[in-house]
């Protein structure tokens, strides 16, 4: 009889352990203690955004003093996604801003956005469920998030017009999901993407996170596919941008910065290479992590300028 209180009592305490280690591999990644009130100067650690502080305060500060209302969505489940509007002119071409990994949406787009207005654009820049004004608590590294940059393209359509020309822009995880929400039943008014950043896919940057905290990604993986299905209900490979892209017809601008140390600047390569439309990469040398435009600002604004020009040419020749 004593064995079999010893059987139970192992049992017990590997089912623990292994509770345990499902908690921490939901809490780590996925799960975000939910604050309305963000501190948008507060900056990422790290000899990149050290050498661009002042430029990124600057910019920070100079876009909180620029109006914009407050507007909302609805998500596919239920979520009530929040979203600041900037309004440039009626009438004028649109651009859904969709920031990074537990990143705030002012300090992500705080040049991308100054240039959006710069170029004529009305800008939703949304804040990602389980961030900022936006319900939720689980991240889910584009899986769900893509469907949300789809209820705020449906929310444009009803403002603005059936034919109100959009375009999806995203920073580091926001880029890999306007990325993932490519291969989605977009309507024919979304132009163009623009990703600046992006990861290959959720898996690839979690394994890759894990490395460079030396764990095991062979070990972890499992641990944390199950964790997502069981706490985050969702499958953490439902969706990628590799596979997206190669599904897609609409152009594709890829930015990265050589030195990005957060996302390999690898994934912007590995995804290029399976676009199927239209394409095109720029690495920015000695740019860190979403730092191109802090980096070389000039040559930024001109790719991006060039990409939106080459596009609306080709397609006003279709």
């Amino acid at each position: 009889m004593i064995w079999l209180y010893v059987a139970l009592a192992v049992n017990g305490l590997v089912l623990l352990c292994l509770t345990v280690i499902l908690l921490i591999a939901y809490f780590k990644p996925f799960y975000q203690r939910h604050h309305k009130t963000e501190d948008h100067y507060r900056l990422p650690e790290g000899r990149h955004f050290l050498q661009n502080r002042d430029k990124m305060l600057s910019l920070i500060a100079e876009m909180e003093a620029v109006p914009f209302e407050r507007v909302y969505a609805t998500s596919f489940d239920g979520l009530k996604l929040s979203a600041r509007y900037y309004h440039v002119a009626d009438g004028a071409p649109l651009q859904i801003q969709v920031p990074g990994y537990r990143g705030t949406s002012v300090r992500d787009f705080c040049g991308g956005n100054k240039l959006a207005r710069k170029y004529g654009f009305n800008t939703l820049l949304i804040d990602l469920r389980a961030h900022g004004e936006s319900q939720g608590h689980t991240i889910t590294f584009g899986v769900k998030e893509r469907f949300d940059v789809l209820s705020w393209i449906r929310y444009a359509l009803q403002r603005f017009g059936k034919d109100t020309e959009i375009w999806l822009v995203g920073v580091s995880m926001g880029a890999a999901t306007v990325l993932m929400a490519s291969e989605l039943d977009l309507p024919d008014n979304v132009r163009g993407i623009i990703a600046d950043s992006p990861y290959a896919s959720p898996e690839d940057i979690i394994a890759d996170s894990c490395k460079k905290m030396h764990l095991s990604p062979k070990f972890m993986m499992p641990f944390i596919r199950l964790s997502a299905e069981i706490f985050g209900r969702f499958r953490l490979n439902s969706a990628n941008a590799l596979h997206a892209v190669a599904h897609t017809d609409i152009p594709i601008l890829l930015i990265h910065g050589e030195e990005d140390e957060i996302v390999p600047c690898e994934m912007s390569r590995r995804i290029f290479a399976d676009c199927k439309g239209d394409a095109q990469l720029e690495i920015f040398p000695r740019a860190g992590h979403g730092l191109s435009y802090m980096q070389d600002n000039a040559r930024y604004e001109r790719i991006i300028a060039e990409f939106i020009s080459d596009v609306r040419t080709r397609a006003s020749r279709a």
